[in-house]
């Protein structure tokens, strides 16, 4: 198939260039962001693949249609970008990519609470400035704190086993709980008043949405570090950074943010940072933000890519694609 490929970037490019030598699409790549006003750019595809933060809103796939497009590829797991609904009013098939490396994301939440504790982001910026004095640096032990695991899927599960080897008690928020895994299962108030450390692993949805917000944060222990590795609009950036100002929250490491289209994947090093909450809570020493990375492995990448193109080739085919969320 023709298939447009919006928001791409050189890591992603060659992985599907690479995994593309089996299947044999004519794959044309666009840096731009995928929007109503974009969405002309793929004219004489039959497919497009995006990424997390392209709009997908019914003008855009309006837009689209008229293009002659047939199917949306995601290449990611979440679709909070897409309107479904509109999808189905105008035929067009949605399919994503579910499970690409859970344990990529979730060693990358441990790895920033990690750096987050014991603030190996500043003394990292202290060394190479050869003042190598240790005031400030004080951590944590992790072994026997309370953490808090927000959604035990594939990704909050495997976190779940991590912490588990650190020694720490495991408190756990899920919708369907499961019994093999070293948590306890309890109810939101619960979780947020007990844990040391709260982390995120839940999809999008309108239930999850601004999970974290000013109420809920005053709910959380006073001192508490949060860890977000899933969607940035979980948490209320707002609330976290007057949270964060006023001492109730101890620390939060990020890799994705609410308001990032836009902003991550580029580099803006050259500009004015235009958001001003982004702006705060990056200069605040106990915040530790990375750019959407937890996905960035050669092995996410790769199977991202087969899956992506695998699901297109099932569709040329006439098959109902695996990982299909709406089906014409």
């Amino acid at each position: 198939m023709i298939v447009s490929v919006f928001d791409t970037h050189h890591f992603d490019r060659a992985a599907l260039e690479k995994e593309n030598t089996h299947f044999h699409h004519q794959l044309h790549f666009f840096t731009a962001r995928l929007e109503q006003k974009t969405a002309k750019l793929a004219a004489g595809s039959e497919a497009i693949c995006a990424f997390v933060n392209d709009v997908l809103d019914r003008p855009t796939l309006t837009a689209l249609q008229k293009e002659g497009i047939r199917l949306i590829a995601l290449r990611c797991a979440g679709y909070n970008q897409v309107d479904l609904v509109a999808a189905h009013d105008l035929n067009l098939t949605v399919v994503r990519v579910p499970e690409y490396s859970p344990y990529a994301v979730a060693e990358h939440a441990v790895a920033l609470l990690l750096a987050l504790n014991r603030k190996l982001h500043r003394a990292y910026s202290r060394v190479r400035e050869s003042n190598f004095s240790l005031e400030g640096l004080v951590g944590f032990d992790l072994h026997g704190k309370t953490v808090g695991i927000v959604g035990t899927g594939k990704i909050g599960a495997i976190f779940a086993k991590i912490m588990a080897g650190f020694g720490c008690r495991l408190l756990a928020y899920d919708a369907f709980p499961r019994s093999d895994l070293p948590v306890m299962y309890v109810n939101r108030e619960k979780l947020l008043a007990e844990s040391d450390v709260i982390s995120l692993h839940v999809p999008l949805l309108p239930e999850t949405y601004h999970f974290l917000k000013a109420e809920t944060m005053a709910q959380l222990k006073r001192g508490a570090l949060i860890v977000n590795t899933s969607r940035g609009a979980l948490i209320e950036a707002r609330a976290l950074l007057d949270a964060l100002k006023s001492g109730h929250v101890g620390g939060a490491a990020l890799d994705v943010y609410e308001e990032e289209a836009g902003i991550f994947f580029h580099d803006l090093s050259g500009k004015v940072l235009q958001d001003d909450v982004l702006a705060r809570l990056i200069s605040m020493p106990n915040v530790l933000i990375t750019s959407h990375q937890a996905f960035l492995t050669h092995e996410a990448l790769a199977n991202i890519a087969s899956t992506t193109l695998e699901t297109i080739s099932a569709f040329e085919r006439g098959a109902v694609p695996e990982n299909v969320l709406v089906k014409v």
